[in-house]
């Protein structure tokens, strides 16, 4: 049976989150908004804390889990289940992101790549890569959001692979000291032939070309990147360097199935810290929130609020559901996306509208409001848009392929 309380081995890291977010990430947090590109030195003491966590094996760290799909399956049938590293790592985002996910998405070490890492690489590879920090690239120009449809390229040359193409929208492309590059081995099979490669930052034929300037998460350095016969050892190319057919580009897609759900608990902390604050400010103009009473039986104001904390509540739900599976080792990828999708459109949704319901205190930098408007809105859109993750899901509810339903 799935188990959506946090588990109390768990809260107090959890609580350990929430107070880091309140003392130290939510006061640099429109500090860090106004000097984009400017790195967060304060999140150096940080991260060795967060560090130091892992060390102790209590959580895997924002990010630092992954979804193995070769293990053996824990939870439903076995009599066995978990509550552990993916349930703990998602709350703990989601804490933190209620401070600021700009700030949280720049900690050392915890890069979405990192997550790449812990779902496809090798045991010896986790080993070796133990202790970089690395950014995830995927995104191509003119490749829209269909990930199998990459052009770069990475053509086995010796006891290497050469690498050449262009990547856009890096997230901390130019912090990280690796980046996980996504290519194809073979342009003529397909997705079957992509295949994942840890690049170091300062491997010749990587260049960062340049950092975006953005409508949200400008603590957040977001970098066009290009590669240009760019030698990488073979023995950097993350997990199997087989290109099985059958199985499509299925161990690249396990980064996803990990990724999303972090993305969704980004959007439940990002949304969570506007609801709060929202609810403060009507209380303080004399709007109470009445949860004993049917919201139509209440002011505009506070029945508008009571539906967009049933929607986060609903959000949430998704993003644990899709962490406890992954704990317990069964497959989560349709989770993963209805989480990805349902939390995406829930924290635009929330934040837009605090802003609409807290009037010129919404839209003015005097709160943090319209910050987290602005910042939420990517996370509708990386890691696979809003209208992605609905034909994924559409795909798998239908027993559909890519090719049968576009």
């Amino acid at each position: 049976m799935i188990n959506l309380e946090t588990p109390k081995k768990q809260v107090g890291l959890i609580d350990q989150a929430h107070q880091l977010a309140m003392n130290m990430l939510r006061p640099i947090s429109r500090k860090y908004d106004r000097a984009e590109h400017e790195y967060p030195h304060e999140l150096d003491m940080l991260a060795a804390l967060i560090d130091g966590v892992s060390e102790t094996g209590a959580t895997g760290g924002a990010g630092a889990g992954g979804v193995r799909r070769d293990d053996e399956p824990s939870g439903a049938g076995t009599g066995t289940v978990r509550n552990g590293a993916h349930l703990a790592s998602v709350l703990s985002v989601a804490e933190m992101c209620w401070g600021d996910t700009a700030l949280l998405l720049s900690m050392p070490r915890q890069g979405l790549g990192n997550s790449a890492i812990a779902s496809v690489a090798n045991d010896e590879q986790l080993e070796r890569y133990q202790g970089t920090w690395a950014a995830m690239a995927i995104t191509e120009p003119g490749t829209g959001s269909d990930s199998a449809n990459i052009t770069t390229t990475a053509v086995k040359d010796g006891d290497h692979y050469v690498i050449n193409g262009e990547k856009i929208y890096v997230t901390s492309g130019d912090r990280a000291d690796s980046v996980v590059v996504w290519a194809t081995l073979d342009k003529e099979l397909g997705r079957a032939a992509i295949k994942s490669f840890l690049v170091r930052k300062d491997n010749p034929g990587l260049k960062v070309e340049r950092l975006e300037h953005k409508l949200g998460i400008r603590a957040s350095d977001t970098a066009a990147i290009t590669f240009t016969d760019c030698r990488v050892p073979a023995e950097d190319l993350l997990g199997s360097p087989e290109i099985d057919v059958k199985s499509g580009f299925a161990g690249a897609m396990a980064t996803f199935d990990n990724t999303r759900p972090l993305v969704a608990a980004m959007a439940v902390g990002c949304a969570r810290a506007s609801l709060d604050l929202t609810r403060d400010l009507l209380e303080q103009a004399g709007v109470v929130i009445d949860y004993d009473r049917p919201a139509q039986s209440q002011s505009a104001a506070a029945a508008t609020f009571l539906r967009l904390e049933a929607d986060w509540e609903g959000a949430q739900l998704l993003m644990m559901q899709a962490a406890w599976m992954a704990d317990n080792r069964l497959p989560n990828s349709l989770e993963a996306s209805m989480a990805k999708a349902k939390a995406g459109r829930v924290g635009s949704d929330v934040t837009l509208s605090c802003v609409q319901l807290c009037g010129t205190l919404g839209y003015s930098e005097g709160e943090l409001l319209e910050k987290w408007a602005r910042d939420s809105k990517i996370l509708d859109i990386f890691e696979g848009t809003q209208q992605i993750q609905q034909l994924i899901v559409a795909r798998r509810i239908l027993g559909l392929t890519s090719s049968q339903l576009r």
